[in-house]
């Protein structure tokens, strides 16, 4: 009997479907070691971060009706699996960090975005 795995996605923000061409989510968890001196001569322990969320997502330029991606702000985002099955992710807080174009022979132009959240959770 064959495995069966998560295929294609789905990305909406605030409820409207985007064509993505490739979804990268990051997490940085931020924990430290505490150095301390002791006799080992190696730290101990480590001390709990603050979370951070970076989603990159490479989206097609659409001819006409292309949001205003500077503006995000407080956006909701929600990836699912396009044949249906498994787990929703969302994101919530999401704001836009940094934007970029690319252009090529072989590829339709696409819009690079590097986004920020402030939670995750999947439903």
């Amino acid at each position: 009997m064959a495995d069966i795995y998560v295929g294609l996605i789905v990305l909406e923000i605030n409820g409207v479907e985007y064509e993505v061409q490739s979804f990268e989510p990051n997490v940085k968890t931020n924990r430290k070691v505490v150095k301390t001196m002791n006799r080992t001569g190696r730290a101990l322990g480590h001390a709990k971060g603050i979370e951070e969320y970076e989603l990159k997502v490479t989206v097609a330029i659409p001819k006409s009706g292309e949001p205003d991606w500077r503006a995000m702000l407080d956006a909701k985002l929600t990836i699912y699996p396009q044949d249906g099955g498994g787990k929703r992710e969302t994101y919530t807080g999401v704001f836009l960090v940094e934007v970029g174009s690319k252009f090529g022979s072989d590829n339709e132009a696409t819009r690079d975005l590097t986004l920020g959240a402030l939670n995750y959770y999947t439903e």
